[in-house]
């Protein structure tokens, strides 16, 4: 029995016109009545539907797909979609010490790479960090990866990765106050709340170089 066989004899059954399946199915009329005479009108040649077809019918008579195709020939043509095309990604640097003074683009530290979409590396520069210690627990762990859009500013409440005092580049949420800025990690029995002063924003110095717009996590 084919699709085309098994419709009629449900509508037969069901007191169903071919309207009426179209209708449940989300087809035209006229391409259950292709379905039906087994024939693509197009070629002249047998009619083969593709999965989502058989899918949608399924749900249409309340029937799991796979019971439906066994209840049909063997030799049913069914057409399965090919795969897109996996598009090629773009490959940023895992930068290992990333510290004032030294230009991220002369960092020769580089542990590893990450790729990010074309779309992504379109909107901007990014580079990628592994997260160290605990303090941003339990959103970003120890070892997690962070994919960064190099920038000197965010909106308050952002995740940064900021470098202060000249020390190695750290993760943490920015805060802006009227009278400066707070650096906050989530996990404040490591990291308690750093409060820093305008003053102390320019002497010491505290720089944003980039924003994390996502974190990558090899799970074991």
């Amino acid at each position: 029995m084919t699709l085309g066989d098994w419709i009629k004899k449900y509508r037969a059954e069901h007191h169903l016109s071919m309207q009426d399946v179209a209708n449940a199915c989300g087809f035209s009329k006229a391409y259950i009545g292709q379905l039906e005479k087994g024939i693509n009108p197009s070629t002249g040649k047998p009619i083969s539907p593709t999965l989502q077809t058989f899918e949608k019918i399924a749900k249409a008579v309340g029937m799991d797909v796979d019971t439906l195709i066994k209840s049909l020939d063997d030799d049913q043509p069914v057409t399965i979609p090919a795969s897109p095309p996996r598009v090629k990604g773009v490959r940023i640097p895992i930068l290992g010490k990333v510290v004032a003074g030294i230009p991220l683009e002369a960092i020769e530290d580089i542990e590893g790479y990450e790729e990010i979409t074309p779309a992504m590396a379109a909107k901007g520069e990014y580079f990628a960090l592994h997260v160290k210690g605990d303090s941003m627990t339990p959103s970003l762990r120890d070892g997690d990866t962070v994919i960064v859009r190099k920038q000197d500013y965010i909106e308050s409440g952002e995740t940064a990765i900021v470098l202060v005092n000249g020390d190695e580049a750290t993760v943490k949420r920015v805060k802006y106050q009227e009278n400066g800025v707070i650096l906050i990690g989530e996990n404040p029995t490591v990291y308690p709340p750093h409060f820093y002063t305008k003053e102390e924003i320019e002497s010491l110095p505290v720089r944003i170089i980039g924003k994390v717009v996502e974190s990558r996590r090899d799970w074991e």
